[in-house]
């Protein structure tokens, strides 16, 4: 059930005349839903919760029930209205107290067309924010040094998305990928069909698989969604890299993070709740803000997210496994999500080319944004150096998620 719709009527109309415009409205919006009508003992629980403000003279209706609609949720009010029957200005009268409130919330009215998409795309955020909640995501190690700017705020994150953060010791994953090392052997055949560059292969068919293995069992121990791994750590301990680990593991579908960065794993995390594909993170190499191409680059990327790819080592250890991938050339979207969830930064642009200098980590993307002044925003004022970078254009829905009151009923 992702649409629901509930209804504000004045007593004063006449209900079958009201009824009939319903039907009609709501039929020409060509939209799957379920009527509840006045009943809103379920309001609050669907990925998309409209009022239907059918008539004016309903402002003191919504009024006397809005104490028992904040009980069950603290998402935005969206009111619906086609327009008649003086439903605009009651619409406008409800909106207008509720920031008076102190309490999000829009009206729906337009064309046929402007209601229907508008309607969609909320679901599609409202069904986004239900799969966030209750998501558990590990910090396996804890952030690398590195990252002094990448900090998260695990309370507010709770709050805000119901997500948990959950610390793991890096001698936790250590123990795990020995006793990994103890047991048989890995089949050769979870390398897929990646081709063999500069890896030795004992460090693929053992030291690779046995990191894999060993964070699956960390995923399923902490019932884990994702985690982002400090994973500098294993190239000391272990003599290897987890690139091709995280690589599996997102096109597995889960969320699997480099480097302990909390805030680039929560932007992969929404990323995919919202689009249901995996995210590459990535750091930027090089800006024109002239023609706003970027170079980003990194060791890993999901492999669901690559026509081919060919494994290579780690580029600044040169030992282990790295990823060179090649995506398909195409539109984009670059995204990152500040640890406290103040503010995000959203950019549409194409993949215009892959490339393999020696000089870079091992995938390698030139990227062109559709909007080259935004390239100011990463010379100035950026979230970290990670980014998030997801096929296909999404921003508009993105910045709908961001923009919503994301706090949850307590």
């Amino acid at each position: 059930m992702s649409i629901v719709v509930y209804t504000l009527t004045s007593p004063l109309h006449d209900e079958k005349a009201v009824a009939d415009a319903t039907r009609e409205f709501l039929g020409s919006l060509g939209i799957a839903y379920v009527f509840r009508g006045s009943d809103f003992s379920d309001y609050g629980a669907h990925d998309a919760d409209l009022i239907y403000v059918r008539t004016g003279g309903t402002e003191g209706v919504f009024q006397r029930i809005l104490p028992q609609l904040r009980k069950q949720s603290h998402r935005p009010f969206l009111l619906l209205t086609s327009g008649k029957s003086n439903s605009l200005a009651a619409s406008m009268e409800i909106l207008s107290y509720l920031r008076q409130q102190g309490l999000q919330g829009e009206i729906i009215h337009g064309s046929t067309g402007y209601v229907a998409s508008r309607i969609q795309l909320l679901e599609r955020v409202g069904k986004a924010l239900q799969s966030l909640s209750g998501c558990r995501l590990g910090i396996i190690g804890q952030p690398s040094d590195w990252l002094i700017s990448s900090h998260a705020d695990a309370a507010e994150i709770q709050r805000r998305l119901g997500i948990s953060l959950i610390d793991i010791p890096m001698q936790e994953l250590l123990d795990e990928i020995a006793l990994s090392g103890k047991s048989s052997p890995l089949s050769s055949s979870l390398l897929d069909a990646g081709e063999m560059g500069g890896c030795d292969r004992t460090a693929v068919y053992e030291g690779a698989t046995y990191i894999y293995s060993a964070l699956k069992s960390l995923i399923a121990r902490h019932q884990l969604q994702g985690f982002t791994l400090r994973c500098f750590d294993l190239l000391t301990a272990v003599k290897n890299t987890g690139c091709w680990a995280l690589a599996k593991l997102n096109a597995e579908g889960f969320v699997a993070g480099c480097e302990g960065d909390v805030p680039a794993m929560l932007s992969m995390m929404i990323g995919r709740a919202l689009t249901g594909i995996s995210g590459f993170q990535a750091n930027p190499a090089s800006i024109n803000p002239e023609t706003g191409e970027m170079i980003f680059a990194h060791c890993t990327i999901p492999l669901d997210m690559v026509e081919r790819y060919e494994l290579d080592t780690h580029f600044e250890s040169g030992i282990g496994v790295g990823i060179r991938g090649y995506m398909k050339e195409g539109p984009v979207t670059l995204f990152k999500v500040a640890g406290d969830l103040s503010r995000c930064f959203i950019a549409e642009g194409h993949l215009i080319r892959n490339q393999s200098e020696p000089d870079l980590c091992r995938t390698q993307q030139v990227i062109r944004l559709d909007d080259p002044s935004l390239t100011s925003y990463f010379l100035t004022s950026p979230i970290g150096n990670h980014h998030i970078i997801f096929p296909g254009h999404h921003h508009d829905a993105l910045e709908e998620l961001m923009k919503s009151d994301l706090s949850l009923k307590t």
